[in-house]
């Protein structure tokens, strides 16, 4: 059995930032585009602008500089803000699944084992 933790970082009630949010950020970064990355995770061009949009609002800082298509394409990249929060995410989690799996070993252990 293994656990694994879900983070999700509100600022006012509202959920700006996560697991899911760090991989979208990942996959833009990796293929340059807001589409081709929504298009990759499964989800709709929408649903990943909401995303990026509701964390913008959330915390105050733009997280994409966007390219408007043409004969050269768009496209989109990541601004140094974004990478620094992306990073920040990172040492954050850093372990976090290791404790949380050694806590749940010592429950189990505590509770008798299943």
């Amino acid at each position: 059995m293994e656990v694994r933790l879900g983070i999700r970082i509100r600022e006012g009630g509202v959920h700006v930032y996560g697991g899911g949010r760090q991989a979208l950020l990942e996959k833009i970064e990796e293929l340059g585009s807001i589409r081709q990355a929504a298009l990759d995770m499964g989800m709709s061009y929408r649903a990943a602008w909401g995303k990026i949009k509701a964390t913008e609002a959330g915390l105050g800082f733009k997280l994409l500089e966007r390219r408007v298509g043409g004969a050269k394409g768009g496209g989109a990249t990541l601004t140094g803000e974004a990478r620094q929060l992306m990073r920040a995410y990172l040492i954050f989690r850093e372990g976090l699944d290791e404790l949380v799996n050694e806590r749940w070993q010592k429950s189990l252990n505590k509770a008798g084992r299943l």
